[in-house]
């Protein structure tokens, strides 16, 4: 830690040397200053909004809220490599500014209660609020700000240092002000939101703790919840901390309302689910859909106990599929990849295994308007035609790839042949039962998975692989296992999800960028293409969602025309059921559920459930 603290008390000293240099410089210059911030520069909410038009300002501060996570954990730490963290660890930590759910693309005050910049957006000054706190009661102030770039910078994911790639320095120019100096001026607001997304540690709490370290001490936050009891692996409970110091807010107004938060860890979800029958959590959000089909038949739901519901998603499909770890020799080749993806026959699993509830994901950015569709634009012709020696023929050629729909039987004849083709065209035919290259090599490959329920979808894949000559296999292991098996890429094919966003930028860098192929990233399958960097960089610099787009739908052309995963499915519903004592708002925003968000404890329910 030595290194790492000179540094920061370097930069203190420099700020407070250059303290009357600064806010010289800045008094004399035009600044935009503005109590939020969007990619486009529309804002829903004006500066003195009363609250968010989602939630229900007078919900009660009351009950508990309940739900279930897979596996174990053995960390609370999610910025770091190290440790299988809890997915709720980052409960404590707040931002400088935050999303809501019914804007895709704006984030507004909460650390910091106003943004500062120029036009060239050079930099961006924010005031943080006097009276933001963290749990212990001391103040949140721009030396922690500093302080949190740079452990992160220092000891965090690896990948965030591409993210941060454009900053410059971290500065406080006094107490509540926080300048972010970048390498390069910019047309747009991305820089901007970056680092109004900006996570906020204690920095005294980190003076005596090593923040690389995995530890099951929860960090020193400022947010609404602290850490109430834990049961290592097992279970973890959070209480609503009653000296919030932002719960007046206009942005928190109607939300943060359950006193406690609780997460039962299982190791299986079998388990998982005959904990929710038994009344162990209250809450749960179900991606089953034999279970949502066959199984909410019990005694609970048929008293009334136990509410099942379906709800509008206005979000993105989920980018889920098999995804192929490229890094790989043997699925460097396309054909390869894309005659494995024709043996996944998603018409006869919906109809056999999910009775017919799902789509199936055909675009990165499914269900929005960044989908690719059909032939390429002129507009897309023009971003992608300069980097065409990067791209396969087929984005120019063909119409954006959609996986084949197949007969509804287990194994189409048709994809089986297709697939049999490009296999051979890719210098691999059948030899005696075995899928062999010319030097006699056997094709094998691994589908890992930690999921029993998973079990019933792989192993007809397997099936059908095996009728090509590969030798295929499917690999069960535990959670543990499984996540230090991908963080190492020691594996072939996973089942995995992209999470793309409404508005994408900087954070393509992380899921599809060469620089963060061979670091522990976002960017699952290691791809690497000129392509697909130059076209993340265009993201980062457009001016307009209608710019955007196009580039998006450049994007999602040519990733999929790449044949880097096998599409599986999505729901344009959220599929929920819940112990009937918690409301919800009448006017559901499109981009978020919210049910640990704004959905509230309603007593009166709660009382007619006792009688039952």
């Amino acid at each position: 830690m030595k290194t790492s603290t000179n540094n920061f008390k370097s930069i203190k000293l420099f700020s407070t040397i250059c303290l009357i240099f600064f806010s010289s410089f800045v008094s004399s210059e035009t600044l935009i200053k503005s109590h939020g911030i969007s990619s486009f520069g529309s804002l829903k909410y004006p500066q003195n909004f009363i609250h968010l038009d989602y939630v229900n300002p007078d919900a009660p501060k009351d009950g508990e809220i309940s739900t279930w996570a897979f596996g174990t954990f053995d960390s609370l730490n999610r910025y770091i490599v190290k440790g299988n963290a809890a997915g709720s660890g980052n409960i404590f930590i707040e931002t400088l500014m935050t999303e809501t759910a019914d804007e895709p693309d704006a984030m507004y005050g909460l650390l910091a209660e106003s943004i500062e910049y120029p036009k060239d957006r050079s930099y961006a000054i924010f005031n943080l609020r006097p009276e933001a706190k963290f749990s212990d009661g001391s103040k949140v102030t721009a030396s922690d700000v500093v302080f949190s770039h740079y452990i992160l910078l220092d000891k965090g994911i690896p990948s965030l240092k591409q993210l941060f790639a454009n900053i410059d320095k971290v500065e406080a120019l006094s107490t509540n002000r926080v300048k972010f100096s970048f390498k390069k001026p910019s047309k747009t607001n991305e820089m901007l939101m970056l680092v109004a997304s900006s996570s906020v540690f204690s920095e005294k709490f980190f003076a005596t703790r090593d923040f690389a370290e995995s530890s099951l001490e929860p960090m020193l936050g400022s947010g609404p919840y602290i850490l109430d009891k834990i049961e290592v692996g097992k279970r973890l409970v959070y209480k609503l901390n009653q000296d919030y110091w932002g719960k007046d807010l206009a942005i928190n107004k109607g939300r943060n309302n359950f006193k406690k938060i609780r997460y039962e860890y299982y190791a299986d979800t079998t388990a998982a689910f005959e904990g929710f029958k038994a009344g162990e959590y209250s809450f749960r959000s179900e991606n089953s859909s034999q279970k949502w089909a066959q199984d909410y038949n019990f005694p609970s739901i048929e008293k009334g106990i136990i509410k099942k519901e379906t709800l509008k998603d206005g979000n993105l499909g989920s980018a889920q599929a098999f995804f192929f770890n490229l890094r790989l020799d043997k699925f460097k080749d396309p054909k390869i990849r894309e005659a494995i993806g024709l043996m996944f026959n998603f018409e006869w699993s919906n109809k056999t295994l999910f009775f017919g509830l799902y789509n199936r994901v055909k675009s990165f950015w499914e269900n929005s308007d960044m989908a690719a569709q059909g032939k390429i634009s002129n507009e897309e012709f023009s971003i992608l035609e300069p980097l065409k020696s990067y791209l396969p023929k087929s984005v120019f050629n063909n119409e954006a790839f959609v996986p084949p729909v197949s007969k509804p039987d287990k194994v189409d004849r048709k994809n089986r042949r297709k697939a049999s083709k490009l296999l051979k065209e890719a210098g691999w035919d059948i030899v005696d039962g075995k899928l062999k290259n010319g030097e006699g090599d056997i094709f094998s490959l691994e589908i890992l998975n930690y999921s029993p329920a998973f079990d019933r979808i792989i192993n007809p894949f397997i099936e059908n692989l095996k009728l090509l000559g590969i030798n295929a296999k499917h690999t069960r292991i535990d959670s543990t296992q499984y996540t230090e098996r991908v963080r190492n890429f020691e594996w072939e094919i996973i089942t995995s999800t992209y999470s793309n966003s409404l508005t994408p930028g900087l954070e393509l860098v992380q899921q599809y960028s060469s620089k963060t192929a061979e670091i522990p990233s976002r960017n699952l399958v290691g791809l690497k293409n000129k392509a697909v960097d130059s076209l993340i960089t265009s993201a980062s610099k457009a001016s307009t969602r209608e710019e955007l787009n196009v580039i998006i739908k450049s994007l999602d052309r040519s990733l999929r025309a790449m044949h880097i995963w096998i599409p599986q499915w999505y729901k344009d519903v959220h599929t929920v059921a819940y112990k009937n004592q918690y409301s919800y708002p009448n006017n559901l925003p499109p981009y978020d559920l919210g049910a640990f968000d704004f959905w509230w404890f309603d007593r009166q329910k709660a009382k007619i459930l006792e009688s039952k």
